[in-house]
């Protein structure tokens, strides 16, 4: 199955910037749907950013759109989030996820994807 292992969290004072990286490894294949969630204590995950690996189409959550950049390097498997402009409410466990191609077109990505990394945390201080 597919695995997903995430780095690059820690802790930045608000306004700063962060850069997560997902390294995606096991079967994939062109266009398949990589995203970023995020999650805090007694909330739902919620999908943040995501891309298709093939056509590089992206989507945001409006919280984040303008602020986050998603893309991925298909060269390294890997996956990037780019976090400007970082708020405390941005404080959350972040995951990368993997999912098929219907998932991020449909928008069914904004709630959950096949597979999960461990996760990586985000913290920003006011």
């Amino acid at each position: 199955q597919v695995q997903l292992e995430e780095s690059g969290g820690g802790s930045v004072q608000a306004g700063g910037s962060l850069r997560l990286s997902c390294v995606v490894s096991g079967p994939t294949y062109s266009n398949q749907c990589l995203g970023w969630f995020r999650q805090t204590a007694g909330k739902e995950r919620e999908g943040v950013a995501r891309i298709l690996t093939g056509d590089r189409n992206t989507d945001y959550a409006g919280p984040v759109r303008g602020r986050f950049t998603i893309s991925h390097d298909n060269a390294k498997n890997t996956m990037y989030l780019q976090m400007n402009s970082l708020t405390p409410e941005d404080t959350a466990m972040y995951y990368c996820a993997a999912g098929l191609t219907y998932d991020c077109y449909s928008g069914s990505w904004r709630r959950r994807l096949d597979y999960y990394g461990q996760g990586t945390q985000v913290t920003v201080t006011s």
